[in-house]
C-alpha cells in the first residue's frame, strides 16, 4: 500500500501555510485571469494557478500522512470565534481529485475556448474557471458548517456563467444555465436552512463542535430537521436521485471543459459534504441515521444506478448519455456508503475516483473531437473511429472502465464494492451492480459501435483527430483507467484512509 509519509513537497514554512494557500491561489489565479490582457495569458495563468493547487495537495497529503488530521486556523483565531480549515486523509483525497482534474481541464482549456466560447469571453472564462476550482478547494477543506455554504455557492455562482458560456455552440445552454441556477439556488437554501436548524440547538458552527453536542441532545427534532434539510440540499447539488433533472441538460449544452471539470469534481464535492454530516456531525449509529440509511439513501441510489442506466441506454445525444450515465455512477457511490461499514465506504470511495478519471476521459474525448466537429448524436459519430483513432481510442478506454471490463479501474471500484456488498449480507446490492452493469454494457455499447463499426453518411460531416494539446492530457487520464486497474495500489490506499478517517475507527 503506498503512503506519503515520507513525501515531503516543500519546505516547512510553506507546507505549514498549504490548507490557505491551497485556495488562495486560485482565487488570486481568478483575479489575475479577468485584467489579463488576452486569451493567452489568461490560459497560462490558469494553468499555472491549477498546477499551483496540485502542489499544495501533494503537500498536504504528506502532512495528514504524519500527522493524521491538518487543523489550520484563519488568522490565527481558533473556533469557535473564528474559522478553521480541518483537513483529515478524506479531505486530502478530494483536494487532490479537484486540483488534478483542474490541472487537466485548464491545459484543455487552450483549444477549447476558441471552438466553444466567444474570444471577447476567454479571460472572463478562465477568472471563473479558477473561481469555481477555488470554491470547491475550499468546500473539501473547511471545518466550518456555514463556512462550506459559502464555498459551495462560490463555486456554483462561477459555474452558472460558465455553463450559459456555451451558448456559441448551442443555444440550449442558456435554459441549461438557469434550470441549474434555480435548482443549485433551492439547494443551498435547503442546506442553509439546515445549518440554522443544528446552530439554533448546538450554539455553534463548526463541524467538529456540532458533532461533540449532537451525541448530547439525543433525538432532537431540530437536529433531525437539520439532518432532512441538508441532505436534502445537498442531494440537489450532488444530482443525487431523483434530485437530478438540471445534471443532463448542464453537461449536454455546456462547453466540453466544464463537461470534463463538472462531472469529475463538482458533484463529488458536494457527496463528500453530505457524508461529511452522515458520518462526521450526525451519530451515525442512531436509529434515525440507521434508518435513514437502510430505507431511504440505499434504496435510492439503487435506483438510480438501474433507472438512470436505462435513461441513457436510451438517449440519442452523446453527452445526454454520458450525463444519465453519471447520476448512474453516483447511485454506485452512495450504494457503498449507505452500507455503513469501512470496507464499503472505501469501495464506495474508490469507485468515486474510478468515475473521475472515466468520466474526464470520455467528456474530454467528446470535447477533442467536438473542437472541428459538431456532430451531437449517435448518428453523427458514425465512423469517427477512422477519422480520428487516437481521440476514440482514447474514448473506448473510458468506456471500458465505465463498463467495468476486467483491467479497468472501472471493473476494480465495482468488485469492491459487490465484496462490501456480500460481507453486509446486502444481497441485492450485488444484483444492482450487476444488472446496472450490463446496462452500462448497451448504453456504452452503442457509442462504441456507432464509432468504430458505422460509416458515415455520405456529405455528412466528418470528425478529426484532436490536437496534440488535448491529445496528451486526454491519454494521461486514459492511461490511469488502465493503470489504475492493473496496480490500484494509490487510489486504494487512499481511499481506504479516507474511509478510515471518516468512520473513526468504527468497523
Amino acid at each position: 500500500m503506498i503512503t506519503f509519509e515520507a513525501f515531503y513537497a516543500a519546505p516547512p514554512a510553506l507546507t505549514a501555510h498549504a490548507p490557505a494557500l491551497l485556495v488562495v491561489g486560485p482565487l488570486i489565479g481568478a483575479c489575475v485571469a479577468a485584467l489579463s490582457p488576452n486569451s493567452r495569458w489568461a490560459w497560462m495563468i490558469s494553468v499555472g494557478s491549477t498546477i499551483f493547487a496540485v502542489w499544495m495537495a501533494l503537500c498536504l497529503a504528506g502532512e495528514v500522512a504524519r500527522q493524521g488530521v491538518v487543523n489550520y486556523y484563519m488568522g490565527g483565531f481558533a473556533p469557535p470565534l473564528g474559522i478553521a480549515f480541518r483537513i483529515d486523509a478524506l479531505g486530502v483525497m478530494m483536494a487532490l481529485l479537484v486540483s488534478s482534474v483542474s490541472a487537466a481541464a485548464a491545459l484543455y482549456s487552450g483549444h477549447a475556448l476558441d471552438a466553444e466560447v466567444r474570444s471577447s469571453k476567454h479571460t472572463l472564462f478562465q477568472a471563473g474557471f479558477l473561481l469555481c476550482v477555488a470554491g470547491l478547494l475550499g468546500l473539501v477543506s473547511t471545518g466550518d458548517a456555514f463556512n462550506a455554504f459559502v464555498f459551495l455557492e462560490v463555486s456554483s455562482i462561477g459555474t452558472y456563467a460558465l455553463i450559459a458560456a456555451g451558448e456559441r455552440r448551442d443555444r440550449r445552454a442558456l435554459p441549461a444555465a438557469f434550470n441549474y441556477l434555480i435548482m443549485g439556488t433551492i439547494g443551498a437554501t435547503f442546506y442553509v436552512i439546515g445549518v440554522g436548524f443544528l446552530y439554533a440547538a448546538t450554539g455553534t458552527l463548526n463541524m467538529a463542535d456540532i458533532a461533540a453536542r449532537v451525541v448530547t441532545l439525543g433525538d432532537s427534532r431540530m437536529v433531525q430537521a437539520g439532518f432532512a434539510f441538508i441532505v436534502v440540499g445537498l442531494g440537489l447539488k450532488a444530482a443525487m436521485f431523483p434530485l437530478h433533472g438540471w445534471l443532463p441538460g448542464a453537461y449536454a449544452h455546456a462547453p466540453s471543459l466544464m463537461n470534463i471539470f463538472l462531472s469529475a469534481t463538482a458533484t463529488k464535492a458536494a457527496l463528500y459534504l453530505m457524508v461529511r454530516f452522515l458520518f462526521g456531525v450526525f451519530e451515525p449509529g442512531s436509529d434515525f441515521a440507521y434508518h435513514f440509511m437502510a430505507w431511504v439513501l440505499g434504496p435510492l441510489a439503487g435506483a438510480a444506478a438501474v433507472i438512470c442506466s436505462i435513461q441513457a441506454a436510451f438517449e440519442k445525444e452523446f453527452r445526454r448519455v454520458l450525463a444519465f450515465s453519471s447520476v448512474a455512477q453516483v447511485g454506485y457511490i452512495l450504494l457503498g456508503l449507505s452500507i455503513g461499514t469501512t470496507a464499503a465506504a472505501s469501495a464506495g470511495f474508490l469507485h468515486l475516483l474510478a468515475h473521475a478519471l472515466m468520466k474526464a476521459t470520455l467528456f474530454m474525448a467528446v470535447g477533442g473531437v467536438a473542437l472541428h466537429f459538431r456532430g451531437r448524436t449517435l448518428d453523427d459519430f458514425a465512423g469517427a473511429g477512422r477519422d480520428a483513432p487516437w481521440t476514440m481510442a482514447a474514448f473506448a478506454t473510458g468506456a471500458a472502465s465505465l463498463i467495468g471490463i476486467p483491467l479497468t479501474a472501472g471493473f476494480l471500484s465495482k468488485w469492491r464494492l459487490i465484496e462490501a456488498s456480500l460481507a453486509a449480507g446486502q444481497i441485492w446490492m450485488v444484483v444492482v451492480i450487476a444488472i446496472s452493469s450490463l446496462l452500462a454494457l448497451a448504453y456504452a455499447g452503442r457509442m462504441l459501435e456507432a464509432i468504430f463499426f458505422r460509416t458515415a453518411a455520405p456529405g455528412a460531416e466528418r470528425a478529426k483527430e484532436a490536437p496534440l494539446g488535448v491529445l496528451v492530457p486526454l491519454w494521461i487520464l486514459a492511461g490511469f483507467c488502465v493503470w489504475f486497474g492493473i496496480d490500484a495500489s494509490l487510489p486504494e490506499s487512499i481511499a481506504i484512509a479516507g474511509a478510515q478517517a471518516l468512520m473513526g475507527g468504527r468497523p
